[in-house]
């Protein structure tokens, strides 16, 4: 990498690199070596969830790759991990941290983030469903699991801990009662959803924000046949053409260069290098502003079902369903 500025300060004081390989929908099988070739490749940012069903895996990488005779010590390298919505109960917090650390082979997280602010009954099964099939809930208030995320970093469990998929508002309350303020927030972010407000608003706040889906998930289960492209957007590959680069350089380009952290997912080498090569160019003022101008409030992460013929939010009735409002 260059001398570029290749990562986002938290408010802990700790470097979380700009670039790291997210984990979602790594099929088992791939994901040990996709690890184990990001850390080759450069890479020191890591970014798993216990939902995935891969960690195990990723743990197996770690513990090959890590080591004071190893080439990269575990300290180099900023692993994330999340709680799932299943283990929000206070008591169920620590327990579930432990059994994340234990599949990934770690003794510490850097960040462990509420994965999302809605909870599920609570049990051993991801997704809880009744005999008819729907999704059954709980209906924990997030604050109690915060200060139960905040015993974590106490016992030096987790270095840092944060949110994923709140929104604004929800965000305030939860540093209303923080005693250790979340760091962090993931969210879906590309051209799209230039999230911009909300940008804004944990920039206020001491957050540094992290995209997921940054080239708009083009492998996603429930795609819309009609739904735009991003990596097919003209202006995109026209920016690449003129620096040499991939559109999905160039969007993570944009990403970094505005101090969004990014975490595209691949298992393919060429691709995964590939997307952390994007520290030895610069994106001009008014292609920075270009970029965000794409945006369409469009969001492509959002589980969906089918009620009565239509295709509908599958959580959007949970009164912590973050997306029910603008931001």
């Amino acid at each position: 990498m260059s001398g570029m500025v290749d990562y986002a300060v938290l408010n802990t004081g700790r470097k979380m690199p700009l670039i790291g390989l997210g984990t979602w929908k790594s099929e088992s099988g791939k994901v040990k070596e996709a690890v184990q070739y990001a850390l080759e490749a450069g890479y020191r940012h890591i970014d798993c969830a216990a939902v995935y069903g891969n960690e195990a895996e990723i743990g197996e990488a770690l513990q090959e790759k890590l080591g004071p005779d190893k080439g990269v010590k575990r300290e180099e390298v900023f692993v994330t991990s999340k709680l799932w919505n299943t283990l929000h109960h206070p008591e169920d917090v620590e327990p579930a941290l432990l059994k994340t650390l234990g599949a990934l082979k770690l003794d510490y997280l850097d960040l462990y983030l509420i994965h999302w602010p809605h909870a599920f009954q609570r049990g051993d099964t991801f997704f809880p469903k009744s005999e008819d099939g729907t999704l059954l809930y709980d209906h924990i208030d997030y604050k109690e699991t915060w200060r139960a995320m905040e015993k974590l970093v106490e016992k030096g469990l987790v270095r840092a801990i944060g949110l994923s998929n709140f929104n604004s508002r929800q965000i305030d309350d939860v540093i209303t009662i923080a005693t250790i303020k979340p760091a962090v927030l993931q969210v879906e972010c590309h051209p799209y959803l230039a999230q911009t407000e909300l940008l804004a608003h944990c920039r206020a706040r001491g957050l540094v924000m992290t995209a997921y889906s940054p080239l708009g998930s083009p492998d996603r289960a429930w795609k819309h046949p009609d739904e735009p492209v991003l990596l097919e957007e003209p202006f995109v590959k026209k920016l690449a053409e003129k620096y040499g680069k991939s559109p999905a350089q160039v969007i993570l380009r944009w990403q970094v260069q505005r101090g969004v952290v990014t975490i595209p997912k691949s298992v393919t080498e060429s691709r995964i290098l590939q997307n952390i090569q994007v520290f030895d160019f610069t994106l001009a003022d008014e292609e920075m502003q270009a970029m965000g101008s794409m945006n369409k409030n469009w969001r492509y992460i959002v589980p969906m079902i089918t009620v009565d013929g239509k295709s509908v939010p599958r959580d959007a009735g949970h009164p912590h369903y973050p997306f029910n409002e603008p931001y």
